[in-house]
């Protein structure tokens, strides 16, 4: 019987489990196909841990966040830990390794769901023989060729909840709150989050602000009555006259740059040349977890469906997308080519601009 491998890598997020039950269930009902499903994500691949998926396995998950196969973001086949030389890691290619352990597993194809790093590494592992099948994953939203990612729209629920009762504490100690999202290098999340939570002013990436301009607006509002402020700010948003903010490396992970402190750095300069009282709240990991919206549910299934069908049928290299109502398809190589940035002029900015939020630019 033809066999079917799912790994899910690099960070977790609303919608996997649904992913993973549409293309089980896709497979095993229209094709009568076998799944496995890689632990840990590449990782999984590397050290050969894998197990059978079963019709009652995956059943029940769609509601379920998080991934019932596990993830790694620190199992890149093509530069994985091998040692230690003094206080640095040592990196080196285990691909071959991986693939003979894909080998193993009897699957005529891979199914990978992930983000921009687990992309890249599978375009990787195509090059080198892997019939794969992409399936674009990330709070983040900044693959590319597709409209978006599932579980963006749970992160923004989530994240827009949050924003939702940070109001109530501004309001009552008439302070400027400062709301730290996820988002990487590019401002998605952060931009239709702090539309929907009515932040006063947004900080994205893909505008470097002016800490001056802040200070005018929260003043501003201040003067008119207004005595709060919601500053939701991206966590790779930086100053036209500075660099993005980084919390840590991580060298051995897929992506060693983390980011994170830049709320807290405006929120300081913000009290200092306004005098007025200022608070910080960094939703971290909050914003990946929980279940899946039904936006989310129905795109991943969608998503799952569909690249089981495509494996079945034996294409390889590409990855499904969202364009307009369609889901269609397109080389992996495309989807990596670089991130999928904010444009200055989206529609969702000229709202924005339109209600009275400022983005700190002139």
């Amino acid at each position: 019987m033809a066999r079917l491998a799912i790994v899910t890598s690099g960070g977790d997020c609303p919608g996997i489990n649904a992913v993973i039950r549409a293309v089980a269930k896709t497979a095993i009902n229209d094709y009568h196909m076998e799944i496995v499903g890689i632990l840990d994500g590449f990782l999984g691949l590397i050290e050969n841990r894998w197990r059978k998926l079963t019709y009652n396995d995956v059943s029940g998950i769609i509601t379920q966040g998080g991934t019932i196969l596990g993830t790694s973001n620190k199992a890149d086949p093509f530069r994985y830990p091998i040692g230690k030389k003094g206080e640095e890691s040592e990196f080196g290619d285990v691909s071959d390794t991986a693939i003979a352990n894909f080998e193993k597993t009897g699957a005529s194809a891979l199914i990978a769901i992930g983000g921009d790093g687990t992309l890249h590494i599978a375009q990787k592992l195509y090059e080198k023989g892997v019939p794969v099948i992409g399936v674009p994953k990330t709070i983040d939203n900044d693959v590319l060729c597709t409209d978006v990612t599932f579980g963006f729209d749970s992160a923004v629920a989530t994240a827009t909840e949050a924003i939702d009762k940070i109001h109530t504490t501004a309001q009552s100690h008439h302070r400027v709150m400062f709301v730290e999202v996820m988002g990487r290098y590019v401002g998605w999340l952060a931009l239709f989050a702090g539309v929907a939570g009515g932040g006063d002013v947004i900080l994205i990436p893909e505008m470097p602000f002016d800490t001056d301009i802040i200070a005018k607006r929260v003043v501003e509002r201040s003067r008119k009555g207004k005595r709060f402020s919601i500053v939701v700010v991206a966590e790779g948003a930086r100053a036209a006259s500075g660099d993005i903010v980084v919390r840590r490396i991580v060298r051995e992970s897929t992506d060693p740059v983390r980011l994170g402190g830049i709320a807290d750095h405006i929120a300081y300069e913000i009290e200092k040349r306004t005098k007025l009282e200022t608070r910080v709240t960094v939703l971290g990991h909050l914003q990946r977890g929980g279940s899946p919206t039904a936006f989310d549910r129905v795109l991943a299934t969608r998503f799952g469906s569909c690249a089981a069908q495509l494996a079945a049928q034996g294409e390889k290299g590409i990855m499904v997308a969202l364009k307009g109502q369609e889901i269609v398809t397109v080389p992996i190589a495309d989807a990596i080519a670089g991130l999928k940035r904010v444009p200055k002029d989206h529609d969702l900015i000229k709202s924005a601009l339109c209600v009275g939020t400022s983005f700190g630019v002139p």
